[in-house]
């Protein structure tokens, strides 16, 4: 008889044993629901704090832009009804050249300042016209669009056209 009851036990033990893993196994299920559940909706916030963020901070250059364009459409309108004389033409273009480098020294962009020699760092070579003057050589003939920087950091180099030493070949003609 005690063999059948230490039988009975193992039977019970088993059953409480498997009991136990079900609820662990359930509970663990639980809380991963729960995690993933807490995860997403993190997530989901997280997602709306960028866009927003994103949004507030492109929203002032936006409304800039906005302004410019405004500014562009009462020009192309004075233009269509003729209402402008050459001299006003030219005069609103420089104002409208004016408002938008303002609208850049908002945004702490700043053109690169001017150089006559030709400088790596800050200009890009487009075009080399030759010179037979050796003062010039490398010398900055025109600027064909200005260079922007930010806090010291170049967003586009200056594109120019150089002077270049004209060479000559051993029989004083070009090579």
């Amino acid at each position: 008889m005690a063999e059948e009851k230490s039988i009975g036990d193992a039977d019970g033990l088993r059953s409480a044993i498997e009991s136990l893993r079900e609820q662990v196994r359930a509970s663990t299920d639980s809380e991963d629901r729960v995690r993933q559940h807490a995860f997403d909706q993190l997530y989901e916030e997280l997602r709306q704090y960028k866009e927003d963020f994103l949004f507030q901070a492109e929203k002032p250059l936006l409304l800039d832009l906005l302004l410019f364009h405004d500014s562009l459409l009462w020009f192309q309108d004075s233009l269509e009804r003729g209402e402008m004389s050459q001299e006003a033409i030219v005069d609103a273009c420089q104002y409208l050249v004016d408002e938008f480098l303002e609208l850049l020294y908002r945004r702490d962009v700043v053109p690169i300042e001017a150089k006559d020699k030709f400088d790596r760092k800050i200009h890009k070579a487009v075009k080399v016209v030759d010179t037979d003057a050796p003062a010039q050589d490398y010398r900055v003939a025109q600027v064909l669009k200005r260079g922007f920087q930010r806090a010291g950091r170049q967003i586009r180099p200056e594109e120019v056209v150089i002077h270049r030493l004209r060479r000559t070949g051993k029989d004083g003609g070009a090579p």
